[in-house]
């Protein structure tokens, strides 16, 4: 880009290549060469926007091929700038006025009147557009101090409800708007929505606005801080993981959509196995704890399911310490229990809540962070793994450290003088060496009493190496 901008001018232009540093501008871009066919005057007011709004991002022209952008960008202003003029037939502000409302008659109203809605991705991208233009026509009206009028305002407050509930998805949009498209028809699809939508009983924090839409990945982004996106990702994943399952245990159409519980479990049993064996290889009980009452059975199970996947879609490097995502999950889905059984705090005589709050981004900034900052901090130290490897810590002397009951020392919510945060790749080692001898000797003492003294003398020489 920086090689060839000088040299292409307009073309490369029209190709929207921008430079990195300069990603913003390129949906404004994108916008002016969409219009410039029928209004070149709007085109041109586009890009002129594009260009200030550069300059501002980039007032030194610092940036990697910002100084060539932003002079063939100018070159090109300069000439649209003489015959655009020419042609106007009203001032700038009217003009995008006139432009914008055309826009939403021609295009957007066109669209939503349509008997088929099926086009929804032509209709996200007409509302984006009509966002790019709204923001320019506002700026050009506030230069000739002209008012934006109340209709205009009204249409683009329409939008903006659109454009939040159009959000971007992979395979399976989850918006109000999206009920005629015949994925969501899927009777197995249809029956894991409706499973996910029984948010009946589960305690929402005091003030919370209840949306008609909301399940329970919602229910947990209130209560455990996960993001937005997060959340929208695993609910996809979740259906079509529960949807395939339910496809590969029974090809017989349904009258009534129901989730099938036997699909439920085999899922559960899949994500939880090795949850299931820490817990085992630790000594301690699982925190996936059933209701009594048979009803709230398959809710409680979706619940711990949706707590874990939201749980690994925001570990990040995390995953390569499968353990340590056991020891989380372990205490959050106990803090999960006690929510839903009601349990007040020895403490402070209220119901129990996280302990990490649900404000946004709670968790990756108070569980996630501190974990990543302390594998950073040991990578930076390690000189970029140009230590020995005797001399520095790896992800899996990390992993093994919540392999072994001292992890419960960190405690939860984490104490951030914890041995985990401070100790040095050596002493880490030591830990490790207790456990794993401690662990022998338990497994040599039963060999004893099995009287097996070739298996004896062997586990005798193993601990005189640890």
């Amino acid at each position: 880009m920086s090689q060839t901008a000088g040299k292409l001018g307009m073309a490369t232009l029209d190709s929207e290549l921008v430079p990195s540093s300069l990603v913003e501008i390129a949906p404004i871009l994108r916008v002016a060469n969409e219009v410039e066919a029928s209004n070149p005057r709007v085109a041109y007011l586009c890009r002129f926007y594009a260009f200030e709004k550069a300059s501002k991002i980039d007032p030194k022209s610092s940036g990697r091929g910002v100084p060539q952008f932003k002079t063939a960008l100018l070159r090109r202003l300069e000439h649209e700038n003489e015959t655009t003029l020419a042609g106007r037939q009203q001032s700038d502000a009217r003009e995008m006025q006139s432009f914008y409302q055309h826009y939403h008659k021609k295009y957007i109203q066109a669209l939503v009147n349509a008997a088929d809605k099926a086009d929804r991705a032509q209709l996200t991208k007409e509302y984006q557009t009509a966002a790019v233009l709204f923001e320019i026509l506002k700026v050009v009206n506030q230069t000739e101090d002209v008012e934006v009028p109340n209709e205009i305002l009204d249409a683009h407050t329409k939008f903006e409800e659109k454009i939040q509930i159009h959000v971007p998805y992979n395979n399976l949009p989850h918006d109000p708007d999206s009920q005629n498209l015949a994925i969501t028809r899927f009777p197995k699809i249809q029956a894991t929505v409706t499973a996910l939508c029984n948010t009946r009983g589960l305690p929402w924090p005091a003030g919370h606005k209840k949306k008609l839409d909301e399940d329970m990945l919602d229910w947990l982004q209130t209560m455990f801080g996960f993001q937005k996106y997060n959340v929208v990702n695993q609910r996809e994943n979740l259906v079509l993981l529960l949807t395939n399952v339910q496809i590969q245990q029974s090809q017989r159409p349904e009258q009534q959509p129901k989730l099938d519980d036997y699909a439920l479990s085999i899922v559960m049993k899949k994500l939880f196995k090795n949850y299931k064996k820490w817990c085992k290889s630790l000594g301690r009980k699982s925190s996936l704890w059933m209701p009594t009452i048979q009803q709230e059975v398959q809710q409680r199970k979706l619940l711990y399911i949706c707590l874990y996947l939201l749980i690994w879609g925001e570990a990040a490097n995390l995953r390569f310490m499968p353990a340590c995502l056991c020891y989380i999950y372990h205490h959050m889905a106990f803090e999960l229990f006690g929510i839903l059984a009601g349990s007040v705090s020895a403490l402070t005589g209220e119901r129990i809540k996280p302990a990490y709050g649900g404000e946004d981004e709670a968790f990756l900034q108070k569980v996630v962070t501190p974990i990543d900052k302390t594998v950073a901090k040991e990578a930076k130290r390690s000189r970029e793994g140009k230590l020995k490897h005797s001399e520095r810590k790896h992800y899996d002397d990390f992993n093994e450290y919540f392999w072994s009951v001292r992890c419960f020392r960190l405690g939860w919510p984490m104490r951030a003088d914890a041995e985990f945060f401070c100790q040095t790749a050596e002493e880490l080692r030591k830990s490790y060496r207790w456990f794993s001898a401690s662990a022998l000797g338990r497994l040599f003492s039963i060999q004893r009493r099995r009287r097996n003294d070739d298996v004896s003398d062997t586990f005798d020489k193993i601990l005189k190496m640890m």
